[in-house]
C-alpha cells in the first residue's frame, strides 16, 4: 500500500524545536545551578565577615612602635608591667605570665590582686623580663611600654604581636583603652573606668560636705632609696587624687609629663605641708631616709604631723597599681583618712 510521505520539512522542524527544548532546558539549569553556586558563595563570605565583625579581629592597631596586627582575639597574654597587670585582670584575663613590682619588697604579685592570678608565670624581673619563658608560654599578645622594654621590642614582637604605649604612670586612663583595643574589650575597659570615676568624684562631694564646702590639701610622699620623693599632680597617684578633687600643694602641681616627681631631702621636707600627708615606703625602711625625715624637727613642726593626720598607705596600690582596681583600694585609703563612707560601687 502507498504511504504517504510526511511534508517536506515537517520531522527537521519538529526535531529542531525538540533539540531546542533541550538547548534551553540545559541553559536554565546551568543558570540555577550558578546562581545556586554564588547565593552559597555569598552566604559563606556572610557568615565569614559576620564571624570576623562579631569579635573584631583580625585588627591592626597603631601604636607608638608602629601598626601592629592581631590576628584574634588574644587568650594567651604576657604583661610586662604593672599597669598591664591591672589593667588585663580588671577585664577579667588571667594573663599566663607577668612581672610583679620591681619596688615590692616582699616579692611576688601584688597582694591587691590576690586570687586573680592562679596561673600566671613570673617572667620577671621587669627591667630585664626573661624572653625564654615568655616564648615558652606561647602567647598570642605581649603588653608593655616603650619606656620599660623599648630595647627588647623586636625580640618580643618576634614571640607573638606585642603592644607598646609610650609610658607609664599619669597616663594610665589612655593606656588602659590602648590595652582595651588589643584585648578587643574597649566597652568593658569604658564601663570600668566611669564606674571608677562615678565612685571618685562621689567620695569628693562627700569629704567636701563634711569639710563645710572646702577640700582639704593633700600630699603624697614616698620614701624610697636615696632621697625622698614628692608625688606631683600629674603621676598616677595624682591623677587619682585629682578625680577625688583633693587639692595639692604649690610643691606638688606639675603640668610637665617628664616631671612626676621630686626629690625632697629631710630638710626640705616642709614642701610636703598639707592638711593630709599620706606616705609610702619602696625599700626596707634602713635603705631609705624615712627615719631621718621622720626624727627632723622640720617634719615634726608640720600641722599634718601634730594633728595626726598622716597616713602611712601600701606602694604597690599607691605607687605601683596605676590602673583602676589600684585607684580604688585608693578611694578606700582616702574614705578612711577623710572619715567619710566610701561610696558604692
Amino acid at each position: 500500500m502507498f504511504k504517504r510521505s510526511p511534508l517536506p520539512g515537517t520531522t527537521g522542524f519538529t526535531g529542531f524545536k525538540r533539540l531546542l527544548s533541550v538547548l534551553l532546558a540545559v541553559l536554565l539549569g546551568t543558570t540555577v545551578l550558578v546562581a545556586c553556586g554564588s547565593e552559597d558563595s555569598s552566604d559563606t563570605s556572610t557568615t565569614a565577615k559576620s564571624a570576623a565583625d562579631a569579635t573584631g579581629f583580625p585588627r591592626t592597631l597603631k601604636t607608638v612602635m608602629g601598626d601592629v596586627k592581631i590576628p584574634s582575639k588574644p587568650k594567651r597574654v604576657v604583661v610586662l608591667d604593672t599597669g598591664e597587670l591591672d589593667d588585663v585582670t580588671l577585664l577579667g584575663i588571667d594573663p599566663v605570665g607577668a612581672v610583679a613590682p620591681h619596688f615590692k619588697t616582699e616579692g611576688g604579685f601584688p597582694t591587691y590582686l590576690k586570687g586573680e592570678l592562679s596561673g600566671t608565670a613570673d617572667v620577671g624581673p621587669l627591667l630585664e623580663p626573661n624572653l625564654e619563658k615568655i616564648a615558652s608560654l606561647k602567647p598570642d599578645l605581649i603588653l608593655s611600654s616603650k619606656v620599660r622594654h623599648e630595647a627588647v621590642y623586636d625580640k618580643l614582637s618576634a614571640i607573638a604581636p606585642t603592644v607598646f604605649t609610650e609610658t607609664t604612670g599619669g597616663v594610665w586612663k589612655q593606656n588602659l583603652k590602648v590595652h582595651a583595643q588589643a584585648l578587643g574589650l574597649e566597652k568593658e575597659a569604658a564601663a570600668k573606668l566611669k564606674e571608677y570615676e562615678t565612685r571618685a568624684k562621689a567620695l569628693g562631694e562627700a569629704i567636701r560636705k563634711k569639710d563645710g564646702g572646702t577640700m582639704p590639701t593633700a600630699s603624697v610622699v614616698r620614701f624610697i632609696a636615696g632621697p625622698s620623693r614628692l608625688y606631683q599632680s600629674n603621676s598616677y597617684s595624682g591623677v587619682v587624687l585629682n578625680d577625688i578633687g583633693l587639692k595639692r600643694p604649690a610643691s606638688q602641681v606639675s603640668n610637665d609629663p617628664t616631671l612626676t616627681m621630686k626629690d625632697v631631702s629631710p630638710e626640705e621636707i616642709d614642701r610636703a605641708n598639707a592638711d593630709l600627708i599620706f606616705v609610702t615606703t619602696a625599700d626596707t625602711p634602713d635603705k631609705t631616709q624615712e627615719k631621718q625625715v621622720t626624727s627632723n624637727p622640720v617634719w615634726k613642726s608640720l600641722p599634718a604631723v601634730k594633728d595626726g593626720k598622716v597616713f602611712t598607705v601600701p606602694d604597690e596600690t599607691w605607687m605601683s597599681g596605676i590602673g583602676v582596681q589600684a585607684a580604688e583600694q585608693m578611694l578606700a585609703d582616702v574614705a578612711k583618712a577623710t572619715g567619710v563612707a566610701l561610696p558604692r560601687q
